[in-house]
């Protein structure tokens, strides 16, 4: 199968799984954007709530242009990155349990997880069994 054609067919369950990554990264950038304006200090300096942002935003954007590129060493380094949220979100929901950005932050981090990396399995096999390769 050709690659272009994988790639815009989206009835492969490797684009299925790509799809579902995209759409869980884009929920956990949203809950991490929210998180940081709802819990920022107003006694801090604007400085410290930049950094305080890129802190929770760099990590998640630093994979957006290997992701584009469906580059698949980005989508497991994306794994890797994703269990510190995991782990931030973990402490959240043990300090705010009824917190629903937290739960939607912690849904979206697992789906990003196991989408992210069921798309590398899928995708690697699709590549290594196409004549094209």
């Amino acid at each position: 199968m050709n690659r272009q054609k994988l790639r815009f067919a989206w009835h492969s369950i490797a684009d299925k799984a790509h799809l579902l990554t995209w759409l869980a990264w884009i929920v956990l950038l949203l809950t991490q954007i929210i998180d940081a304006w709802v819990h920022q200090n107003p006694a801090i300096s604007v400085y410290f709530s930049v950094i305080i942002y890129l802190g929770k935003l760099v990590p998640l954007l630093i994979f957006l242009p290997g992701m584009v590129r469906e580059n698949l060493r980005s989508y497991v380094w994306l794994c890797f990155v994703s269990l510190l949220y995991f782990i931030s979100l973990v402490e959240r929901l043990f300090a705010q349990p009824d917190s629903v950005l937290a739960i939607a932050g912690m849904f979206a981090v697992v789906s990003l997880f196991i989408s992210s990396m069921l798309f590398v399995r899928w995708r690697a096999r699709e590549l290594k069994s196409s004549p094209a390769g």
